[in-house]
């Protein structure tokens, strides 16, 4: 099951500690899109969303938007933000981590990914060795393929629970 837990849990990507990732070595971002930087019916960044990825760019942080979406949910993120990208990601499986790994050259810990699922995100960040950060989804409503990934992390969730090792709600960093 420690596969699964979060090295950090917070509510949402506003309330991340930059400062203490950038002070404990983190160089690169990995953000999910959906349900994580933005719901799935928002089509371009709102200016919250915008102001954020500046902010953390002026930090001196590379920011990239790791989806399984397609490049057409993926790309206006990308223009808009002005950051790279990389879409069909097919997380938990490593190859797009690693091609990102190879192109950047980033250490594994020099990147920390974030994301609101166990079964993509955090499984992902946690075989590539990377800082593993979950929050919260933003809305209820998902594609598909994210429906049938929620009902298998609910297992999951019920026994990080029983272990004591993660309580929906309680965030820790």
């Amino acid at each position: 099951m420690d596969i699964f837990m979060p090295d950090i849990y917070q509510k949402n990507i506003y309330d991340i500690n930059y400062k203490k990732l950038k002070k404990a070595g983190i160089k690169c971002l990995l953000f999910d899109l959906d349900n994580t930087i933005a719901p799935i019916s928002l089509k371009v960044p709102n200016r919250k969303i915008r102001d954020l990825m500046a902010e953390l760019v002026d930090m001196g942080f590379t920011i990239i938007i790791m989806s399984n979406s397609g490049k057409a949910r993926v790309e206006p993120y990308k223009d808009h933000l002005n950051i790279d990208a990389s879409f069909l990601s097919k997380k938990p499986l490593k190859r797009k981590y690693q091609k990102i790994q190879k192109i950047y050259g980033f250490k594994d810990t020099e990147i920390a990914a974030i994301g609101d699922q166990l079964l993509t995100d955090i499984l992902g960040a946690n075989r590539m060795g990377f800082t593993s950060i979950l929050v919260n989804p933003i809305s209820c409503n998902e594609f598909s393929i994210a429906k049938i990934t929620r009902a298998l992390e609910k297992q999951i969730y019920k026994k990080l629970l029983k272990k004591g090792l993660l309580k929906k709600g309680v965030y820790y960093d």
